[in-house]
């Protein structure tokens, strides 16, 4: 049964998916719940919060990038693309992307509805004369996008290296789904993080004023609001490691003490020590980068990065398919 909750004199149900991914990542060994579920409108606050840390480089950087590439971005893009944004959160990047290539509409989607509204509201203040078309949905499934730009030649902007919470296999069948969501001659601006030191890596993820240890103790705070749970949070620590076999920093979990708890009224247990896995950050060299983007159906066609190397930012296009020689 469906739990039903009561906010400001509303009714609203826990979502079914939600509840199956975590049920199911629960009973899994190693246990791992989707990164997605992060993002209630807490955990996206949250997150909000972490782009704006001292440790968190990502942010800034890929902000840097942007405002110093508008003039070269939209010489290649042109006006009057509909731009579709892939997990917008906040936006805090999209006006530069909007104020360089005079959009003809603006389409953010995300899974926080109540924060994809507010965002939108916000963003159709500062640019009174776009067309907004908030669309609450779960990006990484082919999507249907509004009729309204149907027609319009598109751009997608999925920045953020978001694309590295993904495992590879993952991230080329959501890169083919966005291909196949905004059609042929659609272009897509996309962030990605290079590998690098672990002693840069880490503390992005582990800050030390523990804003991203709440954000991911917050996934347990939502299963026990929404779910039922009754997880001891108390007895769980965030924890960030990088994984140089993989190219990514990890996110855990841990239980510092033996727990037995239920979730939607079925029982768990972990031991002190063990881990639920929240999130992966994969980072990509160069090569790595144009190789999964031609992977997922998108041909590179101009890349930029910061100084120091640390991220970069590609512009590509879903080109006609070319049969083989």
């Amino acid at each position: 049964m469906l739990k039903q909750e009561i906010e400001d004199g509303t009714v609203s149900f826990a979502d079914p998916a939600f509840r199956a991914d975590v049920l199911a990542g629960f009973e899994r060994r190693p246990r791992a719940i989707p990164a997605r579920w992060f993002y209630d409108r807490r955990g996206s606050e949250l997150f909000e919060a972490i782009t704006g840390l001292p440790e968190y480089y990502p942010t800034r950087t890929e902000t840097a990038i942007l405002s110093a590439i508008g003039a070269d971005l939209a010489a290649r893009v042109g006006e009057g693309r509909a731009v579709v944004e892939f997990g917008s959160g906040s936006s805090t990047k999209t006006p530069l992307l909007l104020e360089a290539i005079a959009p003809s509409a603006y389409v953010p989607i995300d899974i926080s509805g109540d924060f994809l509204r507010e965002s939108s509201r916000v963003l159709s203040a500062r640019f009174p004369d776009l067309l907004v078309l908030p669309f609450e949905a779960d990006f990484m499934r082919l999507m249907t996008l509004p009729r309204t730009i149907a027609d319009a030649p598109k751009l997608g902007f999925f920045p953020g290296s978001t694309i590295g919470n993904m495992t590879p296999l993952a991230a080329v069948d959501l890169l083919r789904a966005m291909r196949a969501s905004l059609g042929e001659g659609a272009m897509l601006v996309i962030g990605m993080d290079r590998i690098k030191a672990p002693d840069i890596l880490v503390p992005a993820y582990d800050d030390a004023a523990g804003v991203t240890a709440a954000f991911n103790l917050n996934l347990l705070e939502r299963i026990d609001r929404e779910l039922d749970g009754t997880i001891p949070v108390d007895a769980f620590r965030h924890r960030a490691i990088w994984n140089d076999d993989r190219a990514r920093i990890e996110m855990h979990l841990e239980a510092t003490r033996d727990a037995e708890f239920t979730i939607d009224g079925r029982p768990f247990a972990m031991a002190a020590g063990e881990t639920i896995h929240t999130e992966n950050s994969h980072k990509y060299g160069a090569r790595d980068a144009r190789i999964l983007l031609r992977s997922g159906g998108w041909t590179p066609i101009a890349e930029w990065t910061d100084p120091e190397d640390r991220f970069a930012i590609y512009l590509a296009e879903a080109q006609a398919e070319r049969p083989a020689p």
